[in-house]
């Protein structure tokens, strides 16, 4: 995975403008030229996306409702199999290398390669890859913005070892073996929506995602509409304590409801007439945690209902008011992310909110396609004017899921 604040080498050769990123098979031609020249041998290259949510931030987790798209940005991993039972991993963006005996099982050791061992370590405890095998790892997702590069490097591993260790699995199982990774091996209590859209994107689309159910369904983007992610340069750290306090809290607030109502088993059971209802018996603070959640559930079926129907106009208030939501109720935004917010106020502009954990990372964007030059000559000076950093701007079309690609 990249630094904060920096861009692999792979993309930086690929890029015809600055932040525009193709998928193609140039970067796999290069990828697989450079394992060669490292390790030897032809490799087989994979890549899985990195996501943007559009709408549904923190709700995943309390069995609710989120609106992701995969992103072009990508984990990208070549790789052979090994017949002795190792697993060696070269980090082509940090230029390191880690190598592990799998059996007996190891143990986390911190870092970007967690990552990475705790995928082969939770496929061979389900008996779906049991070998070893060389991997060159190369990603363009920024580390710590908000767009899920871990889970896109986990899913893009787990498709890896899984294929070339001559089996087959399906991409929800993967996506919740690659979940129980940043659960029981890392150590970040996250829920099932990166790993999910990473492995179920569809190009052009937004997934809209029961995370109870894991029902789901396309919802188209419209034709003429870019993702565009401002990275405001702030890193956030999911596994530092404040999601999961979050998480916590959102915990906490179910209990003290589940007195009054027994058959509250998450906030998904919770409308907000209901919880107003109870608004006495529960902390200001807990209060506040439930609400947005409660509410961005409803904000995330009226957003996918306005996608399907060509609504745009719909679209920059339900965003506005998610991202009021996550910054007063939730309290996970910052002063960046709103000054970014109100940077990207300019005509093409259908909506803009925070994006991801938050604390830092992203915003995302909905952009008219003939606004995104005059989008990206104003808002990164008037977000610098504004802060004193300079962003990095992603544009994007929404991409499809993890895939081998050579």
């Amino acid at each position: 995975m990249a630094p904060a604040g920096t861009v692999s080498s792979l993309y930086l050769l690929l890029a015809e403008k600055p932040f525009r990123h193709r998928v193609g098979g140039v970067l796999a031609d290069r990828l697989a030229a450079r394992f060669s020249a490292l390790f030897g041998g032809t490799p087989r290259v994979y890549r899985a996306p990195g996501r943007v949510n559009l709408i549904g931030e923190h709700t995943d987790y309390n069995d609710g409702f989120v609106l992701p798209a995969a992103l072009e940005l990508s984990a990208w991993v070549a790789a052979t199999p090994r017949t002795d039972g190792r697993l060696v991993v070269q980090s082509d963006t940090v230029s390191e290398r880690r190598e592990w005996n799998l059996e007996p099982e190891p143990r986390p050791g911190g870092g970007w390669g967690d990552y990475v061992l705790g995928v082969a370590v939770m496929l061979r405890r389900e008996g779906h890859a049991d070998g070893g095998a060389t991997l060159l790892v190369a990603s363009d997702v920024p580390l710590g913005a908000g767009l899920s590069s871990s889970a896109a490097l986990e899913v893009a591993v787990a498709t890896t070892l899984v294929d070339v260790a001559g089996r087959r699995l399906d991409p929800t199982t993967t996506a919740m073996l690659c979940q129980r990774v940043e659960n029981e091996f890392v150590g970040a209590r996250v829920g099932i929506m990166d790993q999910f859209v990473a492995c179920h994107a569809r190009p052009h689309t937004a997934l809209l995602l029961d995370c109870r159910s894991l029902g789901s369904r396309a919802v188209p983007v419209p034709s003429g509409v870019r993702l565009v992610a401002c990275n405001t340069m702030v890193r956030h750290d999911h596994a530092g304590g404040e999601y999961n306090r979050r998480r916590a809290e959102c915990e906490r607030g179910v209990a003290i409801l589940r007195t009054r109502q027994p058959t509250v088993a998450s906030l998904r059971d919770v409308d907000p007439i209901t919880l107003e209802a109870h608004r006495a018996e529960l902390p200001d603070e807990i209060f506040r945690r439930c609400r947005h959640v409660v509410t961005e559930n409803g904000r995330v079926l009226r957003m996918a209902a306005a996608l399907e129907q060509s609504d745009l106009a719909a679209i920059g208030p339900l965003m506005a008011e998610s991202h009021r939501s996550l910054r007063d109720d939730y309290e996970v935004s910052c002063p960046e992310l709103d000054a970014m917010v109100e940077a990207a106020a300019m005509p093409g502009v259908y909506g803009a909110r925070m994006t991801g954990g938050g604390f830092g990372g992203c915003t995302v964007n909905l952009v008219d396609a003939e606004a995104v030059d005059e989008f990206m000559r104003r808002v990164p000076r008037t977000y610098e004017a504004s802060t004193g950093r300079k962003p990095e701007i992603y544009v994007s079309d929404a991409s499809g899921g993890a895939a081998r690609v050579r």
